[in-house]
């Protein structure tokens, strides 16, 4: 699959961008299991244009992180035109637009999902976008903003129109959030339409590997992308690599190996970002890093009160040297 120049192999499976979750460290982390591309978290375009500090560390990442996409989301065309700008200025990849956010305090300010109920104005600001940037351009979004109105087919030629380079769907509308069931019919309809040239990229319940492959025979998506299951677990990429070359379920990880990218993840982001906020966003991984495991609920609840990378490490260290400590 390629995104403009970017070739990015057979069926590759990308990291969704995930607010507080794909930070530098994690991203790092997944690009070594596999992931064939990953994502800032998104930025907002007004941070950028006012030259929040918040929104400029943002573009931060390291070399090892490529190939990556930036996202970049707001209401104003003005605004995302400068953005993207700016972000182009980091050199990355891909310049993505957040069409799909749904949380409110997004979409209250017409940003976001809340697109979808202006597609004149959506389309305004791809064009914007593209027409700033001399790098591919790719929009993510989802299905319509409710029941009533699901017309990402119509809303997908339009944008391929601006001259995006690619497409990635949400099998939700905004009024779903993330509850219910995904829906990948009219992702499916967005691909098998004759008049789409560009790649599309699913996104939506992709929890395992027989999972990715049984949507890319289903609905002939040319990539898949991969959110929520990921978090505390960057094995998902690997396994699919595993399951695309020999059909086999891979074994999932080992005690020791969970806690060793766990604690290789928190040192990484230690360092980028200081102790302290170091140690409390990663509480955000440990059900995802653990998951499974008997025994382990009593340390994980130790792990979301501890404050310093020592104390964790001390902890996580005593149960890899004796794994037994978490059958008891």
């Amino acid at each position: 699959m390629k995104i403009g120049p970017l070739d990015l192999g057979d069926f590759p499976v990308l990291l969704a961008p995930l607010e507080d979750i794909t930070d530098s460290a994690f991203r790092v982390i997944c690009r070594r299991f596999g992931a064939a591309m990953v994502y800032t978290e998104f930025i907002s375009s007004e941070g950028l244009v006012r030259d929040a500090r918040k929104s400029n560390d943002k573009l931060l990442f390291e070399e090892q992180e490529r190939p990556l996409g930036i996202q970049i989301f707001g209401s104003d065309p003005e605004s995302m035109k400068e953005a993207a700008i700016r972000a182009t200025r980091a050199n990355p990849e891909v310049i993505d637009i957040n069409f799909g956010c749904p949380v409110r305090k997004v979409a209250m300010k017409g940003a976001g999902a809340a697109l979808l109920k202006d597609i004149p104005k959506m389309l305004r600001i791809t064009r914007e976008v593209v027409r700033s940037t001399g790098i591919p351009v790719t929009v993510k979004t989802r299905l319509g903003w409710d029941e009533s109105k699901k017309n990402i087919v119509e809303i997908a030629e339009q944008l391929q129109d601006t001259g995006i380079a690619a497409i990635t769907i949400h099998g939700r509308t905004r009024a779903q959030l993330y509850s219910g069931t995904a829906d990948w019919t009219l992702i499916g309809e967005v691909k098998n339409n004759p008049r789409m040239t560009i790649p599309i990229i699913g996104n939506g319940d992709v929890t395992d590997a027989a999972t990715a492959f049984r949507m890319r025979e289903k609905y002939g998506v040319d990539a898949v992308m991969i959110g929520r299951a990921a978090i505390g677990n960057p094995w998902i990429f690997r396994d699919i690599e595993i399951f695309r070359k020999t059909g086999a379920i891979p074994d999932l990880p080992t005690v020791s190996d969970r806690i060793s990218v766990c604690l290789d993840h928190l040192h990484h982001s230690v360092v980028n970002k200081g102790e302290y906020k170091a140690v409390v966003e990663m509480r955000r991984h440990y059900s995802g890093y653990f998951r499974g495991l008997p025994g382990f609920k009593k340390y994980r609840m130790q792990l979301l009160t501890m404050k310093s990378e020592a104390e964790i490490v001390d902890l996580l260290s005593q149960i890899k040297n004796s794994e037994s400590l978490i059958s008891e």
